[in-house]
């Protein structure tokens, strides 16, 4: 399925406004996607759920 220049343009624009990109490096063998893989998600989903329990966690923390 080909996807129009107006469609290409609208993602480009819609990635510049609503995301950040975050790129990061790790260690060969990917251990990080094997344990996503274990638990049934991608590894993008993973490294979200991991920062937003880590983020839950510490704030927890400041509050006690």
């Amino acid at each position: 399925m080909a996807v129009s220049e107006a469609q290409k343009r609208a993602t480009a624009k819609w990635q510049k406004e609503k995301v950040e990109e975050v790129k990061f490096r790790v260690p060969k063998g990917d251990v990080i996607q094997a344990h996503a893989n274990q638990q049934g998600e991608s590894t993008t989903a993973f490294i979200k759920r991991a920062i937003k329990e880590t983020m839950e966690r510490d704030n927890a923390e400041k509050h006690e």
